[in-house]
């Protein structure tokens, strides 16, 4: 059981860690010529992860929020993909320069949509440990 713990805790640092990152991002978007898209995307990830962290009981908040997130962000990010592929071609989707904004965005989706990801597989994790917790008990 102390390993589960410490898992936790290491999970509720990330979660921190990436809320920092996440309300910087969204902060940042406030002179984007497409802020729209971008600081709902951005504010969603950082409350899901500041739900995780902060209030853990509000499970079926943090996964309402995180699957209307995790839509948004691959929206989001087909969008970008066709964007690069439209005006670049085959290479400026592969690119990672990011001095261009198609790729900063590319990213930014992508890591939204990625932590989103990690965010469901832990809920179910957890639950599925509990639940086998619960029937040998």
């Amino acid at each position: 059981m102390p390993m589960r713990k410490n898992q936790s805790r290491i999970f509720s640092f990330c979660s921190l860690l990436m809320s920092l990152l996440f309300a910087y991002s969204a902060l940042v978007q406030l002179n984007d010529p497409d802020w729209y898209f971008w600081l709902p995307l951005y504010s969603s990830a950082f409350l899901v992860n500041l739900l995780k962290v902060g209030m853990p009981s509000k499970k079926r908040t943090l996964i309402l929020v995180a699957q209307l997130t995790l839509v948004g962000g691959n929206l989001l990010f087909v969008k970008v993909v066709i964007e690069a592929l439209i005006s670049g071609g085959l290479s400026a989707f592969w690119s990672m320069d990011m001095r261009e904004r198609v790729v900063r965005e590319k990213v930014g989706s992508g890591l939204v949509v990625l932590f989103m990801l990690l965010h469901f597989k832990a809920s179910t994790t957890t639950s599925t440990h509990l639940t086998k917790f619960a029937k040998r008990n």
